[in-house]
């Protein structure tokens, strides 16, 4: 189904625009040194088929991803490389084709705008407006992109950077490179599938919401259960509390026509609610925080601190993740700024890393530099942090204290105290995802 007309003036968005022209420029004593950036895929079509039948007939196919559907495809030969015209289709059980149909979860054509527009703004900042980047790219060292390995990511990514250096800004020869991991390696997001112990802990969280969420959710059968059928509205239910919100908001930000119930803000938002807590409570504990995110974390940390002594390989001055909704909130909920609402597609979280020469800092800021002579990495200039979440600047709880973030300016965390709570945070992994008992 091609998208109808849903409209309605309290529809939120699939996603937020980068806002370009209104990026909030530093302090003049600080030199950007690299970004990490965190986005979600673009939009895509739910993960199943719910809610089809009548009265909801939300369509069971979509059929959004026409652009998607031809590439080039390298084949080697005997006689070298060639390539190959080739058209991807999704064959239905009876056999039959319908031209442009998504699969369940694949990303669609708007999300492939979406993420490629994300591309763009990302060069209208890093490249346009702070020259941080080459305007045009030649080769991968100043650059790193990563995706976790499921189609949607990847091809996020891949309009992504497409966005960023579109063909007439890549040097010839130039090739991205788009890094995937083995699932045991993986860490962009809250791996329980490789850690016995968070898997425990997740489900135990997601039970505990079930029994304190289920008796707010039942006011909202008289409005939805006719529409899956006839089955109560519960975190545990058939179809899942999350499921019917996946379904909802992929059909809206799609404009895809849904039944006026699940239009109304006043009873998605209690799913909304319910919904959070199940998926992301854990968070609020420092052992989820540690298994689920701290991995991430001390790899940002690491490169940031590459980049801070210079030693090392020279790092990368952008890198950029394609991930997931629950790794958008996981890192939210670890540094404790999370809004405690569902992340919208293409939501991003940006971490950038300044540093400031001693000279250039103020006479008066006695205390900032007496501290900074003794910072543990032996780091001549103070490097500072400042983490973003779509259009906004987050002030991390990390370093709120006197001598913890630049002078008048605390949403610009010291890398010491970023660092020091990363230290914390970090988990002896193998030892602490061990299955034992609390």
């Amino acid at each position: 189904m091609t998208p109808g007309s849903d409209r309605d003036s309290n529809n939120r968005p699939g996603h937020t625009p980068l806002d370009v022209e209104n990026y909030p420029v530093a302090p003049a004593t600080l030199q950007l040194e690299q970004v990490h950036v965190f986005v979600r895929h673009g939009e895509r079509t739910p993960v199943s088929i719910r809610m089809s039948e009548a009265p909801a007939n939300i369509p069971p196919t979509w059929l959004l991803c026409k652009e998607g559907r031809k590439f080039g495809a390298a084949v080697s030969s005997h006689t070298g490389s060639n390539i190959l015209g080739v058209e991807r289709v999704v064959e239905n059980e009876d056999g039959s084709l319908e031209p442009g149909e998504c699969l369940l979860g694949e990303l669609t054509d708007l999300g492939r705008k979406s993420t490629y527009n994300l591309g763009a703004a990302l060069r209208g900042v890093y490249i346009d407006k702070l020259k941080l980047l080459p305007d045009v790219a030649h080769n991968d060292s100043e650059v790193y992109f990563r995706s976790t390995n499921l189609p949607r990511t990847i091809e996020s990514l891949q309009q992504i950077i497409h966005g960023l250096y579109p063909p007439l800004k890549q040097a010839e020869g130039f090739v991205s490179k788009i890094r995937t991991r083995n699932p045991k390696d993986e860490n962009l997001y809250g791996n329980s599938a490789v850690c016995e112990r968070l898997k425990t802990l997740m489900l135990k969280f997601a039970q505990a919401a079930a029994v304190a969420w289920n008796p707010t959710l039942e006011p909202l059968d008289e409005k939805i259960s006719k529409y899956i059928g006839g089955n109560p509205v519960r975190l545990d239910g058939k179809p899942r509390a999350s499921g019917i919100l996946d379904t909802v908001r992929a059909a809206r930000a799609h404009g895809i026509r849904i039944p006026e119930e699940l239009r109304d803000n006043t009873v998605m938002d209690v799913l909304e609610k319910a919904v959070i807590e199940e998926w992301f409570s854990a968070y609020r504990t420092e052992e989820v925080r540690k298994l689920a995110m701290g991995r991430l974390l001390a790899e940002m940390s690491g490169k940031m601190n590459q980049t801070a002594t210079g030693t090392g390989p020279t790092a990368p001055k952008i890198l950029i993740h394609s991930t997931h909704d629950t790794a958008i909130a996981g890192l939210l909920g670890t540094l404790e700024v999370f809004d405690n609402r569902w992340p919208e597609f293409t939501a991003v979280v940006t971490f950038e890393l300044f540093r400031e020469a001693p000279d250039s800092r103020p006479a008066g800021s006695f205390l900032t530099r007496l501290l900074s002579s003794f910072t543990t990495s032996g780091v001549r200039e103070k490097h500072y942090i400042r983490a973003r979440y779509q259009n906004t600047t987050l002030f991390l709880p990390l370093c709120q204290n006197v001598g913890d973030h630049l002078d008048g300016h605390p949403e610009l965390c010291t890398l010491e105290a970023f660092n020091r709570r990363v230290k914390e945070l970090t988990p002896k992994w193998e030892v602490e995802c061990a299955l034992h008992q609390r």
